[in-house]
């Protein structure tokens, strides 16, 4: 079994700006020996971790705490799509055995037609020659352009994160579940059953999810859906542990292998991972 989604950090590196001592919770170094334990007592074997800072130098930082790690079986970072360097920044990454794609920050970023900017175009095309993936940090407002994005480059391996994060605090359902259901039919990216519980009231319980859960299941198959903790970021919203048994309790009616396929198996493939 793999987590699809997770994050390590060291604040005294100084470059995570969304991060600050208001969240108490996660204003704090997370390193894989925090880890650990949670997966090991999940069964969980590997794991994918994702940038939290849009920087070169974190892409690096994460490649070494990877390479130290016994677990983390990918690593996708950053660089400036836009930049007139990312080609020679993508292939001295993709020299790393562990790098596996991209993530550009699109939820924190002031232009909502950021992904459609002509500038992006020959990194997202420097991507797709590389074969390396884009995780799809967005929020339900950028899924049209998403789309607009998957019309231009239909080769580009994408992945959304956490659901394009619904409103489910505020009980937002229909724009939302109307544009994934379209990205799902019209484009081959897949989705991550991640990042839910934090966008859920603070005393969520498993059925404010389901009705997302069905959603994605319906719209994306058990073939396009990746299971990620999100961890640390998890933490504000009840912890890896619930939001894992939680995430098993609304997949209990799959067969066991299209859940399977979900908690790790579609990892595995979009990621490219060794076989254990």
């Amino acid at each position: 079994m793999i987590d699809a989604h997770q994050h390590f950090w060291t604040l005294a590196r100084g470059d995570y700006g969304w991060l600050s001592p208001d969240e108490s919770v996660l204003y704090r170094d997370f390193a894989p020996d925090d880890l650990a334990p949670l997966i090991e007592r999940a069964g969980i074997t590997r794991t994918v971790v994702v940038q939290a800072a849009p920087t070169l130098d974190e892409t690096r930082y994460l490649l070494g705490v990877a390479e130290g790690s016994s677990f983390v079986a990918g690593v996708v970072g950053w660089v400036d799509l836009a930049g007139a360097e990312v080609e020679a920044s993508l292939d001295l990454l993709a020299s790393h055995a562990l790098f596996r794609g991209v993530r550009p920050m699109v939820q924190d970023i002031a232009d909502d037609d950021w992904m459609l900017g002509r500038a992006l175009t020959p990194g997202l095309k420097a991507l797709g020659e590389r074969n390396l993936s884009f995780d799809a940090l967005v929020l339900p407002r950028h899924l049209p352009r998403l789309h607009r994005l998957m019309e231009r480059h239909p080769d580009l391996r994408v992945v959304i994160d956490h659901a394009a994060k619904p409103e489910i605090a505020a009980g937002h359902f229909d724009a939302w579940a109307e544009e994934i259901a379209r990205l799902a039919r019209e484009t081959p990216v897949l989705c991550k059953l991640s990042g839910l519980v934090t966008e859920a009231a603070r005393a969520w319980q498993a059925s404010d999810l389901r009705p997302y859960v069905a959603h994605l299941l319906e719209c994306f198959g058990t073939d396009r859906l990746l299971w990620g903790s999100d961890w640390p970021v998890v933490e504000l919203a009840g912890g890896f542990a619930r939001w894992r048994e939680t995430s098993l309790l609304l997949l209990e009616e799959l067969g066991d292998t299209e859940r399977a396929a979900i908690l790790g198996g579609n990892a595995a493939r979009f990621y490219r991972l060794d076989p254990c």
